[in-house]
């Protein structure tokens, strides 16, 4: 069983030997890892300019082998078709399946994820020996029909009818839906509709068959900026019958599907932005030591090291928080599985106590994903805006990561508020070690210097005084605005960017000391050099954050208690030098010719 619950990382002290790496794979494991690389290596890299020609029917055949080989199912169970490899192993499947085009990535994630889960998770027996083996084969594929024209982030608001016909067998459903990733080529759709003037949305699974559409008109594919081959277009309904026993889980519990299905949707995102960004920092550093400027690799510049050191630190940090997180909901899900839980009962809840962790995730996933693209662009240079090169269709491709799943502003709000939600619930503690920061600001400080001879001990304890940051600051911000604060979203974005910064640090930071345990401080250099190169930046950016939330709320004697308060919490006894480390680092990658950790 997990020890630390969703969110608890903030209040809790962990350890690394508690936490899952990479690195830790078994050899099932790892044989699934390469023969996804090997798919990837044979059906979708040599493939990349047929994708961004938009070749549907290349997506469709890619997802058909995909499921031959398995990848459609890997956490299913055997008996709805599945492999029942277990959570850790679709993160893995979804962090490299989804690295060379993010058509591939999105049609994958769509189906494995919002099109197939809310069967697995709500669906009735019946509805999951129907559905289920055919999704898992990739012999249909999945759809969700949430978003529409006025109902985007407010996914609630939806306008689309279900009528329930005069006999009582069927529901007619009418309206209009978009953005909906596989339209061209599934068959089984998650749809979300309103019955009369109930307060939430119902969600259903309509079969759609082209030769006899029941009512169902597809719009033409949408033109998008990135992830061209794939399949988007609108959805419309008119009078299209649904049988009852096609309603998913019971009436008026749609909107609660669709916010649980984006639980395991966002960690997934995260996962699916890893390889592509590894891959990039390959490609990068490979042009960085043939391009040749002044008779000198440019790779052997400053600049162009910066660069990478910092490509290569935000790639291996989203790998420590990807696979930590996807650990802990895995030992949820065993433990409920050992108390007798059933299985979709089992991974429902252990999505739902992780959603903070699984928010994070998604907006530093696709973050990095966009500045890792974007900074191999600028490596490559003028060759970079060029077609053809691999740059500027990844660059294209990550920038819908930032919005799917929901926005990351939406995101970013949503840490915060299920924290704070968490703490009204009684379900932890914040009050109790927010008053002892208060406390301990009108004390006086400690002036004994600590002792920091273990490896990343000094990370770890600027880690402890990020957390008192954050509870400094968002515990003032709930005691000034109660449960107005939500109006307040800019100081709330504040708050979650500390909060993200503290996860990820602590994820890079906890997985470079077990590396460093594992083997040795010298073969763990690299990654502990990345780990305290990712801290460096977590602490700039939460002191400017906690800067600007208490400028915001306070003035006078507390705002210059405060703002000593925030010097205290973003001060090093030793201060790094982010320089000498990123060089460090870049050497690596540069000697390597590849992303190598």
């Amino acid at each position: 069983m997990a020890t630390i619950k969703g969110g608890e990382f903030l209040i809790k002290e962990i350890k690394s030997d508690h936490i899952f790496i990479s690195e830790d794979f078994t050899e099932e494991q790892k044989m699934m890892k390469e023969a996804v690389v090997d798919f990837v290596d044979r059906e979708i890299w040599p493939n990349k300019e047929r994708f961004e020609n938009k070749d549907y029917a290349l997506t469709e055949e890619v997802m058909r082998k995909a499921g031959d080989m398995g990848f459609l199912g890997v956490s299913i169970p055997e008996q709805y078709g599945g492999i029942g490899m277990g959570f850790v192993s679709t993160i893995l499947v979804t962090d490299y399946i989804s690295s060379a085009t993010g058509s591939v990535g999105t049609a994958y994630g769509a189906h494995t994820g919002i099109g197939t889960m809310p069967i697995f998770l709500y669906g009735t027996e019946d509805q999951k020996q129907k559905y289920l083996p055919i999704l898992t084969a990739g012999q249909k594929f999945g759809a969700y029909c949430l978003t529409e024209p006025g109902a985007g982030s407010d996914a609630n608001s939806g306008k689309t009818t279900a009528t329930l016909s005069d006999d009582g067998k069927s529901y007619k459903i009418n309206g209009q839906k978009m953005w909906i990733s596989n339209a061209g080529f599934a068959e089984i759709f998650i749809v979300f509709a309103r019955i009369e003037n109930d307060k939430n949305i119902t969600a259903f699974i309509m079969e759609f068959d082209k030769n006899n559409p029941n009512g169902v008109t597809l719009g033409e594919e949408e033109k998008k900026l990135g992830i061209h081959a794939s399949s988007t277009r609108q959805v419309f309904f008119n009078d299209t019958v649904i049988p009852v026993e096609n309603m998913l889980s019971t009436r008026g519990q749609g909107f609660k599907i669709a916010m649980n299905s984006l639980n395991v949707g966002r960690i997934k995102l995260g996962a699916a932005c890893l390889d592509a960004s590894r891959r990039i920092v390959t490609q990068s550093v490979k042009y960085a030591n043939e391009r040749k400027q002044f008779n000198t690799a440019i790779a052997s510049f400053g600049a162009i090291q910066k660069k990478l050191g910092e490509m290569s630190t935000k790639s291996f940090t989203i790998d420590a928080g990807v696979y930590r997180a996807a650990k802990d909901i895995q030992n949820m899900i065993d433990a409920l599985l050992a108390e007798g839980k059933p299985h979709q009962e089992a991974e429902l809840a252990a999505f739902q106590e992780y959603a903070i962790e699984c928010a994070i995730l998604k907006v530093y996933g696709s973050e990095v994903s966009q500045f890792v693209s974007d900074e191999g662009i600028q490596i490559f240079g003028g060759m970079g805006f060029s077609k053809d090169t691999p740059m500027e269709s990844a660059w294209r491709d990550a920038r819908i990561t930032r919005i799917y799943e929901g926005t990351n502003e939406i995101n970013r709000l949503l840490t915060v508020g299920m924290l704070l939600k968490k703490a009204m619930k009684g379900e932890m503690d914040l009050i109790t070690p927010a008053m002892e920061v208060g406390k301990s600001l009108m004390g006086i400080p400690s002036f004994d210097i600590p002792d920091f001879s273990e490896v990343l001990s000094e990370e770890k304890a600027m880690i402890d005084k990020l957390k008192k940051l954050f509870l400094m600051i968002t515990g003032k911000a709930v005691e000034n605005y109660g449960m107005d604060l939500e109006n307040h979203q800019q100081l709330v974005l504040a708050s979650a960017e500390i909060l993200i910064e503290i996860y990820m640090a602590e994820s890079a930071i906890l997985k470079a000391e077990k590396l460093a345990k594992l083997t040795s401080e010298k073969e763990a250099e690299y990654q502990i050099a990345m780990a305290k190169l990712n801290l460096y930046n977590a602490v700039e950016k939460s002191a400017n954050m906690g800067k600007e939330a208490i400028l915001y709320f306070s003035e006078g004697d507390e705002q210059r208690m405060l703002l000593m308060g925030l010097k205290r919490f973003t001060k090093y006894v030793n201060n790094p030098n982010p320089i000498i480390l990123r060089n460090f680092i870049a050497q690596k990658v540069i000697s390597e010719n590849k992303y190598c950790f």
